[in-house]
């Protein structure tokens, strides 16, 4: 990652481990984390990670970045997108920092690159091509904590929903050989609760799991805000 001091930059947030592992990254490498963009699904729930609003909101007041949350319909995803990053260019932002280890799916190779070019803003990606190995450990390593909350039923059952990413859960992850270990295929996706970004940490205490379109999902009903000190 090229570093360049003090730049004013957005995360391209998910409220899950990569996002979360890039914008610590980014921090350590001297860049000034204005704002958390998050894509959602509607007012309630985010895109992809199906993680609800008031989670969301909780999550960025533990971490202490203000979160902006972009409503989006699939076909007008890149529009709207683009519409959030003008925003934030407009208000001082330079980069915009992602969680990618490869190119994004659904898209089209180099959408990022695209979509930043065309705005201004240089894209920071402190995980690009990574071993995903390698990421998981420095996740855990770190100190994050993190629980799962979507994943796919063809690849993974509903056991694995709510189930902390740790070093047990790396090494069953290793034993099936189909899956990457940071789930770069959409094999699952994870909500963060602790780590070093973080000044609170939410302790989830009451949960349901649920299947949506051949995704289990794992909605969080009640959690608690814990003070670090």
């Amino acid at each position: 990652m090229k570093h360049k001091k003090n730049m004013n930059v957005a995360v391209a947030w998910s409220g899950g481990k990569d996002s979360c592992l890039a914008c610590y990254k980014a921090i350590k490498e001297g860049y000034n984390v204005k704002k958390l963009l998050i894509m959602m699904a509607d007012d309630t729930i985010s895109k992809f990670h199906l993680i609800g609003s008031d989670l969301l909101n909780v999550q960025s007041n533990a971490i202490g970045i203000p979160i902006i949350k972009q409503v989006t319909s699939p076909d007008m995803y890149e529009e709207n997108f683009r519409k959030a990053l003008l925003d934030f260019k407009n208000k001082g932002v330079e980069g915009l920092v992602t969680g990618d280890v490869f190119d994004v799916a659904l898209h089209e190779e180099g959408w990022l690159d695209r979509i930043c070019h065309e705005v201004g803003l240089t894209p920071v990606r402190p995980l690009w091509h990574l071993d995903t190995k390698q990421i998981l450990t420095e996740f855990i390593n770190e100190g994050f904590k993190a629980i799962i909350v979507r994943v796919k039923n063809e690849v993974l059952g509903l056991e694995w929903l709510g189930r902390e990413i740790n070093q047990t859960f790396f090494k069953d992850l290793l034993n099936i050989k189909t899956i990457d270990p940071c789930g770069e295929h959409g094999e699952f996706h994870s909500f963060v609760t602790d780590g070093p970004l973080f000044k609170n940490r939410i302790e989830i205490t009451d949960s349901e799991k649920t299947t949506i379109n051949g995704y289990g999902r794992l909605k969080i009903t009640q959690y608690s805000i814990k003070s670090k000190e």
